[in-house]
Order: structure tokens, then C-alpha cells, then sequence
């Protein structure tokens, strides 16, 4: 991988020269800002083609990665607490409990050996990959709503544990107190992998500080969706990064 543009504030660019990285500087590069006890920080990982579809045929975006992607995919979920993803995005996909592998393991030091898995279901269901135990990986949390009814909840408590679930928002999840359910737990570097649906309501509720996204060097064609869906809303980002691999470009984008 080699830095095509960087730097390091919000005030000014600099070149980087074609500066290529070890897994040392890559992990600097995308490294958290510090937080203090009651700060969190939100940020989205996603990757589309170069004509804007999140998925291949198959529906799944890991039918779109690149190793590049897969380097950074594993990576992003070292430095978070947790990360949050959608339901129906973790049945697609085939989520289980998150693992930490070489050549990262030395970056939780301090920490937990493995990230959270906060999935977000405003029916209250659980996947059922995730839903399975799994040795030597991290926790699971589920994150829902009064919608999901008194039943499906208590459910969920039996299964999980009555700490693991929060319940936020009356006909949907409210995000914004979700996140700062997070935060209250110490989880405050959240990382958001999707699905599109999630991404949009994140953006919408303010929260969302950073997005991380690798352009695949493909075009697909066909009705695919992108890493948003739902009602419209804008919101502004600054380029923070921008790196080059075999074809593959990964960006940073941080609110101003």
C-alpha cells in the first residue's frame, strides 16, 4: 500500500509522496483521536464499486472486496470497542462473533482480546450465527426497541443476558441514545459496517463522525444498492487520507 494524500489536522494537506505502509504505519493512519471517558467516536466502513454499488450479484459485499479492503476491514475492527451492525446486513453476510488475528493482536493490548458485536434488529431477533457462542471471540449486545415488544425482548434477555441488551427508542432505535449507551459502557470507539438502511439512519441522527470507504476497481452494472438507503439526508465530510493499492483506493472522510 502507498499514501497517495494525507494530513495531519483539519487545516492543511499534505503530500504523501508515495510513502508505502507497513501494517505499523497503516494502523497509525487510521488510529482513533483520543478520547476522553464520555467522548465516543462513530465511524463507517464500506466499500463500492467505481459505479456506486455496495454488493455484487449475490448481495453480499464481500463478493466486491479486494485485499486491500480485507487488510483494513480486519484492521478497523482491532482498534474499535464495538462494532455496530444491522440485522439483516449480519444474516446476509454471515456474521459471527467478532476474532482478532496476526498481524494485529498486539494492538488490544490493554483491552479486551477481541471487539463487541452490537447488532441493531427493531424486531428484537437475533441472527442466528450470532446468536451461537463461539470460543475465543467477543461479546455480543443487541440493541433494540419498544417496537420489538415485551416478548421478543425478554427473549433476547434469557439468550444473552439481561446486560446485553439495550433498548432504545419507542417505534425504531434511537441511534443517538444507542451510541451513548456505548459510550456509557466504555465502548467508545464504535465502528459501523452497515447495512445501507443503518448507515443512512446513523447519518441522520448526527452521529456519525467518520466514514471509511475502499473503492473497488470494478464496475458491476445492474440494480445494486449503495452504502446508503432511506429518506434523503446530507451530510458534510472532509478527505482525511487517501491510499493506493494494486488498484484499490481507501479513503478517510471526517466531519469538519
Amino acid at each position: 500500500m502507498r499514501v497517495l494524500l494525507s494530513h495531519d489536522d483539519l487545516g492543511s494537506w499534505a503530500p504523501g509522496h508515495d510513502w508505502v505502509m507497513d501494517p505499523e504505519a497503516l494502523a497509525l493512519a487510521y488510529a482513533y483521536p483520543e478520547l476522553s471517558a464520555e467522548q465516543g467516536w462513530v465511524r463507517a466502513n464500506f466499500i463500492s464499486t467505481l459505479d456506486g454499488a455496495a454488493a455484487g450479484d449475490d448481495g453480499r459485499s464481500g463478493s466486491i472486496n479486494t485485499g486491500a479492503d480485507r487488510d483494513v476491514f480486519a484492521l478497523l475492527r482491532v482498534l474499535a470497542d464495538v462494532v455496530l451492525i444491522g440485522a439483516g446486513t449480519a444474516r446476509i453476510e454471515g456474521y459471527r462473533r467478532a476474532t482478532v488475528r496476526a498481524p494485529w493482536l498486539d494492538l488490544r493490548e490493554g483491552r479486551p482480546a477481541h471487539p463487541t458485536i452490537a447488532v441493531v434488529s427493531r424486531s428484537g431477533d437475533i441472527p442466528p450465527r450470532l446468536s451461537q457462542a463461539r470460543k475465543d471471540s467477543g461479546e455480543l449486545l443487541l440493541i433494540t426497541c419498544e417496537r420489538a415488544g415485551a416478548e421478543a425482548i425478554d427473549l433476547a434477555r434469557d439468550t444473552l443476558g439481561q446486560e446485553h441488551v439495550i433498548v432504545e427508542g419507542d417505534a425504531s432505535v434511537d441511534l443517538a441514545a444507542a451510541v451513548d449507551a456505548l459510550v456509557d459502557r466504555g465502548l467508545r470507539r464504535i465502528l459501523c459496517e452497515g447495512g445501507p438502511h443503518l448507515m443512512r439512519d446513523l447519518t441522520a441522527s448526527g452521529r456519525l463522525d467518520e466514514l471509511c470507504l475502499t473503492l473497488a476497481p470494478t464496475l458491476v452494472a445492474g440494480d445494486h444498492p449503495r452504502i446508503t438507503a432511506g429518506a434523503p439526508v446530507t451530510a458534510n465530510l472532509l478527505p482525511r487520507l487517501l491510499i493506493e493499492s494494486e488498484g484499490t483506493l481507501l479513503g478517510r472522510w471526517a466531519k469538519p
